[in-house]
């Protein structure tokens, strides 16, 4: 008798929504990429930050202590102030001659991910980038940062796994 009365209790939270067999399940990597390229053409270095999607509201909603939704239509141009400053707090870039100054470009939902843009203003052909990136820190003891950098077609990669946060490639 007690599991006819288990499968029905549980055949009624799923009808109604309160047990959801369609949620997508944990991912068990928590892993971010910054792709930081050299535009010789534009004499900038144009920034792509990769974050999952779940993982990427859940820190700004810690950050921010608001509901966050990158998804939504409605809810982008809020979203963008949420991501323009977590990005400005969590990705510190500069080169040889100076700490650059970096221009928000936007954020798009690509699947289960979500591309961060930003841009710097104009710099000479870089010898030296250093990169100073904590995102998803104030989540996860296992976070990974992956960092790319390309100069003159030359890339070069490091995993700066937490809590290692900066990186150094020379060119």
């Amino acid at each position: 008798m007690a599991p006819a009365f288990y499968n029905t209790v549980l055949g009624f939270f799923m009808l109604t929504g309160i047990l959801s067999v369609n949620k997508p399940a944990p991912h068990p990597l928590h892993v971010s990429t910054t792709d930081i390229s050299y535009n010789a053409k534009e004499g900038k270095l144009e920034v792509t930050c990769t974050i999952f999607t779940d993982d990427f509201e859940t820190a700004l909603a810690k950050q921010n202590h608001t509901k966050t939704d990158l998804v939504k239509a409605d809810m982008h141009t809020a979203m963008d102030v949420l991501v323009k400053n977590y990005m400005s707090a969590n990705v510190h870039i500069k080169t040889t001659a100076a700490t650059l100054g970096f221009n928000y470009v936007g954020f798009e939902v690509d699947k289960e991910a979500v591309n961060v843009y930003f841009e710097s203003e104009k710099t000479p052909i870089p010898k030296k980038i250093d990169a100073e990136v904590t995102l998803l820190h104030n989540l996860y003891s296992d976070q990974m940062n992956i960092v790319h950098m390309t100069v003159n077609g030359t890339r070069k990669s490091e995993k700066l796994d937490y809590p290692n946060k900066k990186v150094t490639q020379t060119f």
